[in-house]
This record gives C-alpha cells, sequence and structure tokens, in this order.
C-alpha cells in the first residue's frame, strides 16, 4: 500500500470536518460523523497495518500530533465568540488526538484477528473517546455525544469495507478480467 494517499485522506478528513463545522455550524456534525470522523479512524488503521515493525509507534505519534495541531488551528475559523473557539479548538485537538491513541493501542491489541475485526473494534473505541471528549469539551447534551458515537461507529464499518487490504487489488483484477 502506497502510504502517502493514506496520510493525505486522514490529515484532509480532519481538516474537512473542521472546515465543515466553521462553515455550516452543527449540522455539519453528522456529515462529519458519519464521512469525515469515521474515514480519519479508518485511514490511521491502514496506516498502522502499512508502518507495522517499521518505527510504527514514533510514525503514529507524529501522524497523531500533525492531526492534532491542524485540528486546533482550524477550530479557529468557528464564527464564535473567542472564549467559545478556544473551548473548541482545545476540545477538537484533545478529541483527535485521544481517540487516534484509542484506536492505535486497540488496534494493535487486535492483532493477529481479521482486518474488519480489528477495524471496527479499534473504531469504535476512537468514536467513543473522541465523541466523549469532544462533546463534554463544548457541553454537549448525552443524546448528542451517543448519536455521535453511533454515527462514527457506523460510517468506520462502511469505510473499513471499502478500505479493506487487497480490495483495491481484487477489485483492479476483476476489471482486467482475471478474477
Amino acid at each position: 500500500m502506497k502510504t502517502a494517499p493514506m496520510i493525505a485522506a486522514y490529515l484532509a478528513a480532519i481538516c474537512a470536518a473542521n472546515l465543515a463545522l466553521a462553515v455550516y455550524g452543527p449540522p455539519a456534525a453528522v456529515f462529519n460523523a458519519i464521512c469525515l470522523v469515521a474515514l480519519d479512524l479508518v485511514a490511521r488503521d491502514r496506516l498502522h497495518t502499512a508502518w507495522a515493525g517499521r518505527r510504527l509507534w514514533p510514525r503514529m505519534l507524529a501522524l497523531i500530533a500533525a492531526g492534532g495541531l491542524i485540528s486546533y488551528g482550524l477550530s479557529w475559523l468557528t464564527p464564535a465568540p473567542p472564549e467559545l473557539v478556544a473551548r473548541i479548538a482545545l476540545a477538537s485537538c484533545a478529541a483527535f488526538s485521544l481517540a487516534g491513541v484509542a484506536d492505535a493501542l486497540v488496534f494493535q491489541r487486535l492483532r493477529g484477528r481479521p482486518w474488519l475485526t480489528r477495524a471496527n473494534g479499534s473504531n469504535g473505541a476512537g468514536a467513543v473517546v473522541d465523541s466523549l471528549v469532544f462533546g463534554l469539551g463544548v457541553g454537549l447534551p448525552w443524546p448528542a455525544i451517543a448519536l455521535q458515537i453511533i454515527a462514527k461507529t457506523a460510517g468506520g464499518a462502511v469505510w473499513a469495507w471499502l478500505l479493506r487490504p487487497r480490495y483495491g487489488l481484487a477489485l483492479a483484477a476483476r476489471l482486467r478480467g482475471e478474477g
């Protein structure tokens, strides 16, 4: 697997999520949860798989830190009072970073299991951490946090299936008439 496109997808997803929130406000939260945060969690899993055994943890922590800093910086585009923007920026950075670490730890713990088991298990953990940290950080009500967890986990399942290993190779072979 080429890692550059997956790194780009990982960082672009968090950028797009923050920009969508800045432009569209709370209505963007559902789209962000199902599409962008879920993509982010699965892209991290694919990179984890590609980097296994090759300085995995320094690369993973650098990737998560870069995403956290981008998340923090882009949160300042939110058209809200400065004190609210500061709370959103810190909550977004903390949620992104802690969710990435939780996802990485669970994904590693599930090594030896099938891809979809590892991805969905780690994405569930990442979704819970992301939703709790961000939701509590900005004062979302519990039902909204619960819905965010469900949306991120469901979106993650779809992305995990779409980005599963060898899928791209198998699809290409079928299109060439080899499979």
